[in-house]
């Protein structure tokens, strides 16, 4: 061995372990984002009965509060993905932790609803820049692993989105929902002061420039058809859950509870995306989503059409086990079909299970002010079975 080959050997070994050490820890920023994302997203169907009794809105008023989350989070990601390979990765992702922090912090100090509406949709403008930023980051930092990094991701988002509802209900048991926002916004000091300390990540490849030619040919792709439609069915069912099942259960179980049932839902999620993540690499996406999809089915006619009392709550454990894995596994399916364009890809995924988060739930407002919560629930089923529909015939695609 020369001497500048000897010379240059430890330093590429530095620059190796440099590299991983920097991958480990925008991770962890990455992660602990998405926690707090998930808890912010969680206290808002949980906080909607003290809503009510602080502001005094009716119901239809209250079912807005999904699509005022859900516009500029929708705006943001779509810019995101379309200038992605343009922009600089760390200063994206920081502006969107801060200011889904800021965002959170006024919502706990607004002092009219209309103004929680604001302040709820400038958070979702912040939002949608982060989590515009922070999936397509880990696709090109653990380009190997997408399935089982995507399914992790989830799994902490529902840690922190099982941890939300609980915030509330501490929160309202202390007697202000407002602590619960306070609290949580505090939380984010300590991510941003991570993201500022961080360098700006180094990946080998990351997003091709997006044109016309390339935006054409990635919505032709099967893979990202199926995953479009699949999430805005699912997200639906799961952003109607999330929004109303806390009212659904107050009555059917002491209060305590009815408020910590979302919680029961979501804590499944943790178990269920990790399993997810695992199973990804062995079943394929497509067999594993139609298998998630089928054991939904069952679990929701048991918990909205059977269950009573204490019944209510393993129902929706059930359904927050098998629907966890559903969001993870359909985005890393259609991400393999184009990886260098992983940021349209999410911007896809995140706009149109926005559109499901927002429009299911409003329109589940206004069946609740005519018919009542039991039948809303109930006409859940109908984004159920389509989508079960359109994965078994993604299935009988890859089988033929």
């Amino acid at each position: 061995m020369s001497e500048a080959a000897a010379t240059q050997a430890p330093d590429t070994e530095a620059d190796g372990e440099t590299d991983r050490s920097g991958r480990r820890w925008w991770t962890v920023a990455v992660f602990a984002y998405i926690t707090l994302e998930g808890a912010g997203l969680q206290m808002r169907g949980a906080v909607i009965p003290a809503l009510r009794r602080t502001f005094d809105v009716p119901e239809w008023q209250l079912g807005l509060v999904a699509p005022a989350g859900t516009v500029g989070y929708v705006l943001a990601v779509v810019v995101v993905g379309a200038v992605a390979g343009r922009l600089d990765t760390r200063w994206l992702l920081l502006v969107g932790i801060v200011g889904t922090g800021a965002g959170i912090l006024v919502m706990g100090v607004a002092p009219s609803f209309g103004l929680f509406l604001a302040a709820l949709l400038g958070r979702g403008l912040f939002t949608g820049i982060g989590r515009g930023t922070d999936r397509p980051l880990l696709s090109h930092l653990y380009p190997r692993q997408r399935g089982r990094i995507f399914g992790f991701y989830d799994m902490m988002w529902a840690v922190g989105a099982t941890a939300g509802p609980l915030l509330v209900a501490a929160a309202v048991a202390a007697g202000n929902w407002r602590l619960a926002y306070y609290a949580l916004a505090l939380a984010f000091v300590p991510v941003v002061a991570l993201a500022l300390w961080l360098p700006t990540p180094r990946i080998d490849g990351g997003d091709d420039p997006l044109d016309r030619a390339e935006l054409r040919r990635i919505t032709r792709q099967p893979a990202v058809l199926t995953m479009a439609v699949a999430l805005f069915l699912s997200t639906g069912f799961e952003g109607g859950l999330f929004t109303w099942v806390t009212t659904y259960a107050q009555g059917r179980l002491p209060e305590t509870l009815a408020t910590a049932s979302l919680s029961v839902m979501l804590a499944a999620y943790i178990p269920g995306r990790f399993a997810s993540g695992w199973l990804s690499e062995r079943l394929g996406y497509v067999r594993l989503a139609v298998g998630l999809v089928g054991l939904t089915i069952p679990a929701f006619v048991y918990t909205f059409f059977l269950a009573e009392g204490y019944g209510l709550l393993v129902g929706l454990f059930t359904i927050g086990l098998a629907l966890s894995g559903m969001y993870p596994t359909l985005l890393a399916y259609a991400t393999e079909a184009v990886p260098e364009h992983s940021a349209p890809v999410n911007a896809t995924a995140a706009v149109t299970s926005a559109a499901g988060i927002a429009v299911v739930p409003a329109a589940m407002g206004f069946v609740i002010g005519g018919s009542g919560v039991a039948a809303a629930m109930r006409l859940l089923a109908l984004p159920l079975a389509l989508l079960a529909v359109v994965l078994s015939y993604a299935l009988y695609r890859a089988i033929q």
